[in-house]
């Protein structure tokens, strides 16, 4: 048994170093076991239930393909109008009666702090799949995770977050995680989507050098890795203010003429067109090979906190 034993995922200030190494440690293992195509049954007869509140394919999907790859079984609520919330029935009761039902749960929900509500109501492991604007924590981990595969390190780099950094789960998260590396920041984004206050204060209480920006190019020439992310249109109240900033950055082969040769481009995903389909042959291009690291991380978090 290990410290996550048990535990639920909800933030990404809540892993330590000592944490994150095991976890990245054991996600290779597991990528490994899946190259040689072996079978594992880790978890055979514990059973996860996934409730998206919010739309997702990849990080529903990778969570429950890490489950059956590790030998257990899912449950799905894939849209809210398909459970009794579309009834009125509140997160603490929907939680409550999910409880009796499987040994862990994943939670995608609109509302920030939804997955800390979900948590008090159970005893179970609960893991948070984005909490609206909030924070995004199983996505930093297989972020931080391909950029250690994709730059053999952590350490040293400088990191260029670019986009929607005021609504943006993933790069809340992952700023919060890279914070613990000896990493610089570049947070690109229009003066109206800046990193929230908060994070930049955790960051710079760590002694972590950044620089905001709202200069793309600029950025390009220093980073060994960028992190695109897209404008999120069902984060503003008001449209015409999303149809003016939604095509702020849009990262190109062109553009990338000025970055280093060996740079690293990531994405969340989805994207809608801030990397323009011709990056995608490039060697540097990540972001699919990010997408697919989800399986073997979440099935790292899953063990450790199941088994």
């Amino acid at each position: 048994m290990t410290r996550l034993s048990k535990k639920d995922v909800l933030r990404a200030d809540q892993f330590t170093r000592d944490d994150i190494d095991l976890i990245l440690a054991r996600a290779s293992e597991y990528e490994a076991a899946l190259a040689s195509k072996r079978e594992l049954d880790l978890l055979r007869g514990k059973i996860l239930a996934t409730l998206f509140f919010e739309p997702s394919t990849r990080t529903r999907l990778s969570f429950e393909a890490a489950m059956q790859r590790l030998g257990g079984r899912i449950l799905t609520v894939s849209e809210a109008k398909s459970t009794s919330a579309s009834k009125g029935e509140t997160l603490h009761d929907t939680i409550r009666t999910v409880d009796g039902y499987a040994d862990a749960i994943v939670i995608r929900h609109p509302d920030i702090g939804s997955a800390e509500v979900a948590a008090r109501a159970t005893a179970k492991p609960v893991l948070n799949a984005g909490d609206g604007a909030g924070e995004h924590p199983t996505q930093s981990l297989l972020d931080l995770y391909t950029i250690q595969k994709e730059q053999r390190k952590a350490d040293g780099l400088t990191i260029a977050l670019v986009g929607d950094l005021k609504h943006g789960r993933t790069v809340h998260s992952l700023a919060t995680l890279l914070s613990q590396f000896k990493v610089s920041f570049l947070f690109v984004s229009p003066q109206t989507l800046r990193m929230p206050r908060g994070i930049v204060g955790r960051v710079q209480e760590r002694g972590i050098a950044f620089r905001e920006t709202e200069d793309l190019g600029h950025a390009l020439g220093e980073a060994d890795v960028i992190y695109m992310t897209r404008i999120q249109r069902e984060r503003f109240a008001d449209a015409a203010e999303y149809d003016r900033l939604k095509d702020a950055y849009v990262l190109t082969r062109a553009a990338l003429v000025k970055a280093k040769p060996s740079i690293t481009v990531m994405h969340p995903l989805p994207r809608v067109n801030e990397i323009a389909v011709d990056v995608d042959d490039l060697p540097g291009a990540a972001y699919f090979r990010q997408s697919a690291n989800g399986v073997p991380v979440r099935m790292a978090l899953l063990a450790l906190l199941l088994s």
